[in-house]
């Protein structure tokens, strides 16, 4: 007589049935289920509300290296690509289920209650105070920050080289300048006059230049634009 195969499930029905009814395990999940909720809801208070506390005390042994970034060089990649790194309070978007896990994780690893998150995102995905994708981070002492949870798409390959105009006055100058030259070139000879010298090329190009920059400083002053090292960790929207 052959013997029956051992159905693992099985005993650990077994095993559990012993010490638990059907009704106390389901209340035991749904415990567990309804503390795991209140702690997210706990989380999501904490991240769109004001934080003063300390730096949590992270086990430096155990973070994950290619995480940890300092303020330096999160300015940098926020002033090439014209992004804010903020409170995460102003931020507007919803976040997802991925990052509540990743903090949650991170608490329960380094024995912590993490506080203090910031957010890299552009402009428009902040609430700012009036006077393509989120990275979340936590504060882990002496301006550095550790990379909580990234979702969301990339940024376009592009936005690096758009935003280079908005670094400096002297970048915006330099554009202007290369823009009024192409402008100036694709006027066609003998638009103004018969025969164009080449000191009419010189007005035409002066022409275009002045006028490229006054819509552009319009354009600028109107909307309270202003450059990238002056926005990338400013809270007012009269800065974007």
């Amino acid at each position: 007589m052959l013997l029956p195969r051992t159905n693992i499930h099985e005993k650990l029905l077994q095993v559990r049935n012993k010490n638990n009814k059907e009704e106390d395990i389901l209340l035991q999940v749904q415990r567990v289920f309804d503390e795991d909720r209140f702690r997210e809801s706990g989380i999501l208070h904490t991240l769109k509300g004001k934080t003063e506390i300390d730096d949590p005390i992270f086990n430096l042994d155990i973070l994950d290296k290619n995480r940890i970034f300092n303020s330096k060089e999160i300015q940098k990649i926020c002033i090439d690509y014209r992004l804010r790194f903020l409170d995460s309070k102003y931020f507007k978007g919803k976040y997802p289920q991925g990052a509540l896990d990743e903090i949650k994780y991170l608490e329960n690893k380094h024995q912590i209650t993490l506080d203090g998150f910031k957010v890299i995102a552009p402009s428009k995905m902040f609430i700012l105070e009036k006077a393509d994708d989120p990275l979340l981070f936590a504060p882990i002492g002496n301006d550095y920050f550790y990379l909580v949870h990234k979702w969301g798409n990339d940024l376009h390959p592009l936005r690096k080289l758009l935003m280079w105009p908005y670094k400096s006055f002297e970048n915006l100058i330099v554009t202007i300048f290369i823009i009024s030259m192409i402008i100036t070139f694709l006027v066609p000879d003998g638009l103004f006059t018969k025969e164009q010298t080449f000191s009419q090329d010189i007005m035409v190009f002066f022409f275009m230049f002045k006028s490229i920059a006054a819509i552009v400083l319009f354009y600028g002053f109107a909307l309270g634009k202003n450059f990238n090292p002056a926005i990338w960790n400013s809270k007012y929207d009269k800065t974007r």
